[in-house]
Order: C-alpha cells, then structure tokens, then sequence
C-alpha cells in the first residue's frame, strides 16, 4: 500500500506526473493516490516519484520510503 502524508505534501504534482496511474492532484490541492491503483504494476514509477517529491511525503506500507 502507498500513502501520501498529506501535512508534508507541498501539491507540487510530480508524483502525479511521472506516475499518473497511481497518484493524482485532489480537491485539496494535494497528491492522493487513485483507488484501485495497481501497486506492483507501477512500482518503478512510484520508485521515481518518491525520488522526486520534496519533503518526503510518500509512505509504503506504514514506513517511510523517501
């Protein structure tokens, strides 16, 4: 599972950029991961966007990965 810590989410929309399968901009102006997103199918390109986010705002399974 992938998460978003939406107090360190800047909306910057990086993560949904280079991975669009998986997060999206919400109402709120931040990064939300779609429903039903296929972790493991898209598990390089959330690799990349965890390495491009600022402020380390993605979790997976509970622990941070950035």
């Amino acid at each position: 599972m992938v998460k978003v810590n939406k107090e360190k989410c800047i909306g910057c929309g990086y993560c949904a950029s280079v991975c669009p399968e998986v997060f999206e901009l919400g109402a709120d102006g931040k990064s939300q991961v779609k429903e039903g997103a296929d972790f493991e199918k898209n598990k390089d390109c959330i690799k990349e966007a965890k390495r491009g986010v600022r402020l380390e705002p993605l979790r997976r399974n509970n622990l941070k990965i950035c």
